[in-house]
């Protein structure tokens, strides 16, 4: 938290748990939990859950099911603020999907501080792309090595493939300045995992990974693209 500045809402989830919800400017933009028991020591690695925002969300368990994909849990409602249904797509990277009541998710994005990108890591981009296509209707452009999404003509995410690692969505958050950042990782007691990059468009980033492992981008964009509802 104090990498981007956030403040912190502890919510007790009960067994002596708490959900934590980060804020930036006063609006939720992240939050936190520890694994569940039957998770620790299970093998199971800190990682963070990418969302994404549905209408209807108990008319997808059957469309995940026939695309190849997996329902994890749900659907199942979460307290008054949404309802969620956990999937695994074909390639193995978990994702959520959340039907908002009393909480829409993320208040502030593509600023400062906030997430402005999600990216799947997976070792076979084509299954994945028929597999999002067929729930969410994303459309996608491929430069040649990355494949970006866009979802009713704005570019919301991307695909990599990529053959040596586990299957998983990977955000990406906007920082002011890629090399203070870095070196606020090691401060804190996290770890570089790909040194500083500058894109031919001028973005400058890393990939970097928690205290607890999580891995995620700190991307300094040249222009952010305004979030409209």
């Amino acid at each position: 938290m104090a990498l981007f500045d956030w403040s912190k809402n502890e919510i007790p989830i009960g067994e002596g748990m708490t959900y934590t919800v980060s804020q930036l400017e006063g609006e939720d933009c992240a939050a936190l939990s520890g694994m569940m028991p039957d998770q620790l020591g299970a093998g199971f690695q800190s990682h963070w859950n990418n969302f994404v925002t549905v209408d209807d969300i108990d008319a997808f368990v059957d469309v995940v099911k026939a695309n190849g994909g997996e329902v994890i849990y749900g659907a199942e409602d979460v307290f008054n603020d949404g309802r969620m249904l956990h999937i695994q797509d074909p390639t193995g990277a978990a994702l959520n999907l959340w039907q908002p009541y009393n909480s829409i998710g993320a208040g502030i994005v593509n600023t400062i501080g906030a997430m402005s990108f999600n990216e799947l890591w997976t070792p076979d981009v084509a299954r994945a792309k028929d597999f999002y296509h067929a729930l969410f209707g994303w459309e996608y452009e491929f430069d040649g090595i990355f494949t970006c999404i866009f979802n009713r003509g704005r570019a919301n995410g991307g695909m990599l493939q990529l053959d040596d690692v586990a299957p998983i969505w990977v955000p990406h958050f906007h920082i002011a300045d890629v090399d203070a950042a870095i070196s606020r990782v090691n401060e804190l007691g996290g770890a570089i995992e790909i040194d500083m990059h500058v894109d031919a468009d001028g973005k400058r980033w890393s990939v970097v990974a928690d205290p607890a492992g999580a891995l995620f981008y700190i991307m300094e964009l040249v222009t952010a693209d305004p979030w409209i509802e």
